[in-house]
């Protein structure tokens, strides 16, 4: 007798590169979840043949997902709240939009809209789990604060369930008021295939200039401030006393305007202008972890950090701090080194105490290699997910 399928829509809306790690997590979701047992629809702004948007890109790549295109009219970041419900509700072809996907809801009995803590989609996917009965599940990719918009403080308050992406991240919803009892935590996980070293060492560093035997340490995150860019610098700086060749390789896109120039300035006064490779945004990550020697990224509440298990499956090292969900990845003294916030000596003597030891850096890097694919797989990821369904489904 075969076991009726879980009916599951994602949404998932945003129209502009780079795409953000909620998407490309829900993404490898989508492409792990047992089609035996799951029947996956996927609600995005396609954009059209002409120019698809990359959401859509990513999206029409997973085999037997079906499609619904929707327009929810403008993005909302940087408007006010009143701002983003009237963007919301006065776009010509979002209420038909809407309607649409209320209408695929009830056609298909579609049991879980699922989606992530962007303010627009959540509120719309709680919306349209009250018009339907359906269970809206938000995926929340960081950690609870007052900084975030009205609009997704009213959709997670409403939200039947809550996806937190760390145990850190759930600690933050429970302490600002979210029942516990509605909130699940599922690991975020990366494919190993698309992480596995190769011999691409010296290509990559040929390209930025970096001599063959200087110590490389690389970084790669949206560029602000709370990523700690800036006391990487500063850490790289005092470490060239004893190596005066290394390099740090910085990989991202600026996110607040000025802050790149302002990286440039530090570096040019700390005297490591010529020792700091700025790369902007890069889709070769891979590639360039490849010709580093230690990873690093002093963020302060990082609410899980994908880049660190990225880094692990390429073997590094990982220097980081102990802050919000990043022990939760990273084991210290096993698969790196952490030091404590605003502690900028511990964290220069833990990425010198890597470039001495070439042989700890190669036990950290198999010991990182090894956790991820014992922890952090995208099919793990998948199949708790799965899990957070069928209690879903049960309970009601």
């Amino acid at each position: 007798m075969s076991v009726p399928r879980t009916r599951v829509l994602f949404v998932n809306t945003p129209t502009r590169a780079p795409l953000g790690a909620d998407t490309w997590v829900h993404a490898q979701i989508m492409r792990e979840l047992d089609r035996s047992t799951t029947e996956l629809w996927a609600a995005c702004v396609t954009g059209g043949a002409s120019a698809p948007t990359p959401t859509y890109l990513l999206l029409r790549q997973i085999p037997d997902l079906r499609f619904r295109s929707v327009n929810f009219g403008p993005e909302l970041h940087g408007r006010s709240w009143r701002g983003k419900l009237r963007a919301l509700v006065s776009g010509v072809r979002v209420v038909p939009s809407f309607v649409r996907l209320v209408a695929l809801v009830r056609y298909r009995h579609v049991q879980i809209i699922h989606t992530s803590d962007r303010p627009r989609d959540a509120f719309v996917c709680v919306l349209l789990a009250r018009l339907t009965g359906a269970t809206c599940v938000i995926h929340v990719h960081v950690g609870y604060g007052e900084w975030m918009s009205g609009l997704l403080k009213w959709a997670l308050k409403r939200a039947d369930a809550l996806v937190a992406v760390s145990d850190f991240v759930a600690r933050t919803l429970v302490a600002s008021g979210h029942s516990a009892a509605k909130i699940h935590v599922v690991l975020n996980a990366i494919d190993p295939a698309d992480w596995t070293p190769t011999e691409e060492r010296d290509a990559a560093r040929r390209e930025f200039g970096v001599p063959e035997h200087a110590p490389l340490v690389i970084t790669v995150c949206r560029l602000f401030p709370a990523k700690g860019v800036e006391e990487l610098i500063r850490a790289v700086a005092a470490v060239r006393e004893e190596y005066p060749a290394v390099r740090l390789m910085i990989v991202g896109q600026e996110m607040v305007t000025g802050f790149h120039q302002r990286l440039v300035d530090l570096a040019d006064e700390l005297g490591v202008g010529q020792h700091v490779v700025f790369t902007g945004q890069r889709s070769d990550v891979r590639r360039l972890m490849e010709a580093a020697d230690v990873f690093a990224m002093p963020s302060v509440g990082e609410p899980f950090g994908l880049v660190f298990l990225e880094a692990m499956a390429m073997q590094l090292p990982v220097v980081a701090l102990d802050s919000g969900g990043t022990s939760e990845v990273v084991q210290d003294g096993v698969t790196g080194l952490l030091s404590a916030p605003g502690d900028t000596q511990q964290l220069m003597e833990n990425l010198l105490a890597l470039l001495r030891d070439p042989a700890r850096r190669q036990r950290m890097g198999a010991a990182g290699r090894q956790r991820m694919q014992a922890l952090f797989t995208s099919h793990r990821m998948a199949a708790d997910t799965a899990m957070v369904y069928k209690r879903l489904t049960s309970q009601k």
